[in-house]
């Protein structure tokens, strides 16, 4: 499926939650010649720690999925409040539908529709409603997930992997996240793997599929 995907877009309630869910398949599209565009559409400045600036996070995302090699003229980054995305999702879908009518996706990726986080759940359903005419699959960020179908797999090389460590690295504001360690990255690649008899994987849910 995925070679017939040559203009892929990444939704993002915050800035890293693309990287954590699917940054070893970011690596893996656009080393094989895809295009991707990624929207952020918090930068989260309400919650930035005390001594980094308060727009640190729209640094880390441009440092972060350059190193996944995502162009910079691809990047999207909204300043909607972090937490109450719920509050202007009219608003929101009002943008997501301005990004659909600007090129044609072939994917879309948004978090799991059972992704219990405000801001991930007002994303998810609203990106349903602006691309449901497109394929879609939902990343999974399993700290927030009530549940989670693994349904897609992406096989993935040590280097997508490796890659998306380096991407994460980028986050110094958010300290030392358990999801953000190398070891939790990679055990979660070998585990998606392991269930598909390869060395490492992302997996996803599919919420719409177009063949």
């Amino acid at each position: 499926m995925l070679e017939n995907c040559n203009n892929i877009l990444v939704l993002a309630p915050h800035t890293d939650d693309g990287e954590l869910g699917l940054g070893g398949t970011i690596h893996s599209l656009i080393s094989s010649g895809k295009k991707i565009t990624y929207a952020a559409f918090s930068t989260a400045e309400e919650s930035v720690p005390e001594g980094f600036p308060k727009d640190i996070l729209k640094t880390e995302v441009k440092n972060a999925t350059g190193r996944l090699g995502i162009r910079a003229e691809n990047l999207l980054i909204y300043n909607y409040e972090v937490r109450k995305l719920n509050y202007v999702r009219q608003e929101i879908l009002e943008e997501l539908i301005k990004i659909r009518k600007k090129q044609t996706y072939d994917l879309v990726f948004i978090p799991s529709l059972h992704d219990i986080h405000q801001d991930h759940t007002t994303i998810a359903q609203e990106g349903l409603r602006a691309f449901k005419n497109t394929t879609i699959l939902g990343y999974e960020l399993i700290w927030n997930n009530l549940t989670f179908n693994t349904q897609c797999f992406v096989r993935l090389s040590k280097r997508n992997i490796e890659a998306k460590i380096e991407a994460l690295k980028e986050y110094h504001s958010q300290g030392k996240r358990d999801y953000l360690s190398d070891e939790f990255i990679y055990s979660l690649a070998r585990t998606r793997g392991v269930q598909v008899g390869c060395e490492f994987a992302e997996a996803f849910e599919v919420v719409r599929l177009f063949l």
